[in-house]
């Protein structure tokens, strides 16, 4: 019979060993523990028909059905489990840690692989996850309006040996109405709580972690409360440039993209931009004027960014002002700031 440990053990292990994650596809693309494996016992609509034979005729009929389903399969789970081990050891788990799960490890382990099962299953990871959030962290807000290129120099900071949580990449959103463009398409807001949550599993909070200036809604996703109160409470070190040198980051960053892209997301800002500087805005961009239009978005952002900082307690705001976007000589200034 197969070992079942705590979620804390189970996640150490986890570095070690692959972990099968055996609930539905649709479950798991809803959300999993990072580098887990979908390695289902049910398709979901399999899940479905035994889940309604469950409530309507009891247990036994519902388990009866479930080997009808997953008999003639037994082979295909073995011969994937052969093409994903490495260590002979599996690491399997279901939503509560019940049946699913200690079925697929009984099925392994007859075939010779060795099994250990997750205490509570999924559900107490997702505990854990947001739980995690409310922990404190030293969290140091890297601000600047848009084009400043903070993610650039968050990179930098990273390569000078700081620790930094890029929000924008676990999102794969860079939280404006022209940050969809070029990334992946988003996770579900659970799938990127766990991924955030592994993140900041990795920092030490002892030492500065540094966070980009965010919204609390970065596209779809949302920040967990606990972490967003962190960074609000935080320090801002604020990189300031010349609206030249910041349009030049805009129309090299954005710039590569369609013109259609571009006019729709112009026009999701429309409103809150005014319909005279919308109208404005996409005629340059029609006319390839990328520059004019950048300029007029900024606008509407160094508003709403303007309207942040004001929120701030005033002595939590440091300034920096920089002639050029030089990410590696930023990053060596403002590190100075902790000294």
């Amino acid at each position: 019979m197969a070992t079942s440990v705590n979620i804390t053990e189970f996640l150490t292990l986890s570095e070690n060993h692959p972990v099968l994650d055996v609930r539905t596809p649709s479950e798991f693309a809803q959300g999993h523990i990072i580098g887990a494996i979908n390695f289902p016992l049910f398709t979901d609509e399999e899940r479905k028909i035994v889940g309604t034979i469950y409530k309507q005729q009891g247990k036994q009929p519902a388990i009866l059905k479930a080997l009808e389903i997953v008999g003639p399969k037994l082979h295909e789970y073995i011969k994937a489990a052969i093409k994903v081990n490495k260590t002979e050891t599996f690491l399997v788990h279901c939503w509560r840690g019940g049946m699913r799960s200690s079925s697929m490890a009984w099925f392994l382990e007859t075939y010779g692989f060795k099994c250990i099962t997750l205490k509570g299953g999924y559900k107490n990871y997702r505990r854990l996850v947001l739980e995690s959030f409310k922990e404190e962290k030293n969290v140091v807000i890297l601000g600047g309006k848009t084009g400043t290129g903070k993610t650039l120099i968050l990179k930098e900071l990273k390569n000078q040996g700081e620790q930094i949580i890029d929000l924008e990449n676990i999102a794969h959103h860079k939280g404006s109405s022209f940050g969809a463009l070029g990334e992946e398409p988003q996770s579900s807001q659970e799938q990127f709580e766990n991924e955030l949550s592994f993140h900041l599993s990795k920092i030490n909070k002892e030492k500065e972690c540094w966070i980009e200036n965010e919204s609390r809604k970065i596209g779809r996703n949302i920040l967990p409360i606990g972490l967003w109160e962190q960074m609000q409470n935080a320090n801002v070190i604020t990189v300031n440039l010349p609206i030249e040198e910041r349009i030049r980051y805009l129309v090299d960053e954005y710039g590569k993209f369609s013109k259609e892209d571009l006019i729709a997301a112009t026009k999701r800002i429309g409103k809150r931009l005014g319909g005279l500087k919308t109208k404005d805005a996409i005629e340059a961009l029609e006319r390839g004027d990328n520059k004019s239009a950048f300029e007029i978005c900024l606008f509407y952002y160094d508003k709403t960014y303007n309207y942040g900082a004001e929120q701030r307690p005033t002595e939590k705001i440091i300034n920096y002002e920089f002639e050029k976007l030089n990410p590696e000589v930023i990053a060596q200034e403002i590190i100075k700031w902790k000294k």
